[in-house]
């Protein structure tokens, strides 16, 4: 068999289909998107791989196929595809979110987080979030969902932090961006100490990823008064030695050791008394 021959087969075994014409194999991947393997060596083998758009003639001026990478066998080809569908997957369920396009989300506006292309946030509650990280974990989408209740003192922190740099004595020395940078790592460290988060599960079953977003709006302000921040000082640490009775041992140590101690000196008197 063909190297397209042994790629389509073992496609078809995972339920993907492809055709092959002339020297390239068309993979569809959506409707819109599809994957293109064109054979540059049938004995080594070896094949390019192109992302391109589906169902466009060749001969269109507007048809772009992009090199994105060059497989050298079956399993390769299979990994190649398997990654694509899922990556686009994960654009598919950033999208829904983003647009809202589910009915139970469509009181969440989720945006992009600034520094993780994957991860989406939506404001709930007074002082909330609802964060869903959509990654590929061994080659499945995965949607990770947590809720960020942020402490109360988090704007007054942050109105003192934007006072104290504004009215710093390097202000005549910063710059417009310095201090934006400096606002922003400043504001990430007042939030890491300040916000409490609650672990909602990861999912691969993205309907119910929906329903648990709707239930999560809806249970943001009782979660929001129930994550208070933990004082550490308001909770006495446990004696370890008062647990386990180590107290009780030393001081039975130290009544053995007195005894003994007395019986040492009643020997040594009787010794005398022989003597």
């Amino acid at each position: 068999m063909s190297f397209f021959e042994d790629i389509a087969a073992a496609l078809d075994s995972d339920g993907i289909e492809s055709r092959v014409h002339d020297n390239t194999m068309f993979v569809p991947i959506t409707s819109d998107l599809e994957i293109q393997f064109v054979e540059i060596d049938p004995h080594l083998p070896a094949a390019n791989v192109y992302i391109a758009a589906a169902d466009v003639d060749e001969d269109d001026e507007d048809f772009e196929a992009v090199l994105v990478s060059v497989v050298f066998s079956v399993e390769d080809a299979v990994t190649t595809v398997a990654d694509h569908v899922a990556t686009d997957q994960v654009v598919t369920v950033l999208r829904d979110l983003l647009e809202s396009t589910d009915e139970r989300i469509a009181d969440l506006e989720f945006f992009h987080d600034a520094d993780h292309p994957t991860l989406v946030r939506a404001e709930v509650g007074d002082n909330s979030e609802v964060q869903v990280l959509v990654e590929v974990v061994d080659g499945v989408p995965t949607a990770l969902v947590s809720f960020v209740a942020v402490g109360e003192t988090f704007e007054d922190l942050i109105d003192q932090a934007i006072g104290e740099l504004w009215e710093s004595d390097a202000e005549a020395q910063l710059t417009d961006e310095d201090r934006q940078r400096l606002f922003d790592n400043i504001s990430s460290e007042v939030a890491m100490a300040t916000e409490e988060v609650l672990d909602l599960g990861t999912f691969t079953d993205f309907d119910r990823l929906f329903d648990v977003l709707s239930l999560a709006a809806d249970h943001a302000a009782d979660w929001e008064e129930q994550l208070v921040p933990f004082d550490d000082d308001e909770f006495d640490e446990p004696d370890v030695y008062d647990i386990f009775g180590a107290d009780d041992i030393d001081d039975a140590d130290e009544d053995d050791l007195d005894d003994d101690d007395e019986d040492f000196d009643d020997e040594d008197d009787e010794d005398d008394d022989e003597r």
